[in-house]
């Protein structure tokens, strides 16, 4: 049950970071959605969207390696 809480917990920023590369190349090749006011805005977002789901999955990963390095060392 953990791992599948983990797995869920990595699995929505990365969702989130590939929407925000989808709308970034929508956004080269001019595929415009009405919800933004301008396509610069699409990109801009899509930007932030990747930036905050790539930077959600690498922290998580530093803090679980610095976690169980830190159990390594008590356990010498």
């Amino acid at each position: 049950m953990r791992r599948l809480l983990a797995l869920l917990v990595l699995f929505i920023p990365g969702v989130i970071a590939a929407y925000g590369i989808k709308l970034m190349r929508d956004a080269l090749f001019s595929e415009f959605y009405p919800l933004f006011l301008h396509i610069g805005v699409q990109f801009i977002v899509g930007l932030l969207f990747f930036i905050a789901g790539l930077g959600f999955i690498g922290g998580f990963i530093v803090y679980r390696d610095r976690k169980k390095q830190k159990q390594k060392g008590n356990i010498k």
